[in-house]
């Protein structure tokens, strides 16, 4: 027994040498900023593996992605911790969590530990996945996120996503606002998400088209209801441009009861149906 353990812990060190390893040296170690109000991008690539990126899109959270320039590296799980750098002999490492590969080879990580690895990459440390799946093969692979240069980057990407808007255009790009019965002012709610896509459409000059559509349920006269409809697009309108969009922009329609988004079988059914739609078309 003690024989078979013994050589077990010879082995290990072995074993462990015969991975296949994929990591920027010092030398090659590069961050590359993409910075806008809509996204905040840091980059490095591995030489001769792929890319890997930190993305912070407007609205959203940090998410990380470890893209192959081959396909189909990684199958199945990979395991993700932060391992020693090379110049941190000693150091322990410590786990992050487990990340599955999608149908390219390529791995997705959540906000959570994409925000762990960023917290290691600070301290020094190489965030590495480790898969016994090369390209279907038992062969051990490790990929690791070289820390050099980081913290200057680092610095960099702060400062971008302070800058993001609080919004990006997926969650602005449909938006539909409700109204009390035969009511067609705004509401406090109502502003502050109009407040939001007037702030988005400012600063995205792709945006050249914006239409409001005013509803109504089925309750009281037909043409009161299409007047009604009418009120509340015109008011959406208005506030729109008083925010500073463009008038000439902005397509303003009214339907009255004609297009219930559900039907009219209920109160609340019905509140629901009593509202205005913003469109935003890119060019």
């Amino acid at each position: 027994m003690r024989i078979t353990l013994l050589l077990l812990l010879l082995l290990l060190p072995f074993a462990q040498s015969e991975a296949v390893m994929f990591r920027a040296s010092i030398d090659e170690s590069r961050w590359e900023m993409e910075s806008s109000r809509f996204i905040c991008r840091l980059t490095q690539e591995i030489p001769a593996y792929g890319m890997a990126e930190f993305v912070h899109e407007a609205g959203e959270g940090v998410h990380f992605a470890l893209r192959p320039t081959q396909q189909q590296q990684i199958s199945g799980m990979a395991r993700l911790q932060a391992e020693a750098s090379p110049w941190q002999p000693g150091a322990a490492p410590h786990w992050i969590g487990e990340v599955r590969a999608n149908g390219e080879g390529a791995l997705e990580v959540s906000e959570t530990f994409a925000k762990g690895m960023l917290a290691a990459l600070y301290q020094g440390m190489t965030p590495t996945f480790t898969t016994d799946q090369w390209y279907g093969t038992p062969e051990l692979l490790k990929v690791g996120i070289s820390s050099a240069n980081f913290q200057s980057a680092y610095s960099d990407y702060l400062s971008c996503v302070a800058g993001l808007l609080p919004v990006n255009y997926r969650q602005v790009a449909r938006t539909a606002v409700l109204f009390p019965p035969a009511r067609a002012d705004l509401s406090d709610a109502t502003r502050q998400r109009l407040n939001l896509i007037a702030l988005y459409i400012k600063a995205d000059d792709s945006v050249q088209s914006i239409y409001v559509d005013g509803h109504s349920d089925n309750l009281g006269r037909r043409l009161l209801n299409r007047d009604l409809s009418k009120k509340r697009a015109e008011e959406v309108t208005r506030y729109l441009v008083q925010q500073g969009v463009a008038e000439d922009h902005i397509v303003t329609r009214y339907h009255g009861e004609r297009y219930p988004v559900v039907p009219n079988t209920s109160a609340k059914n019905r509140a629901r149906n009593r509202r205005v739609t913003i469109r935003l078309e890119r060019e």
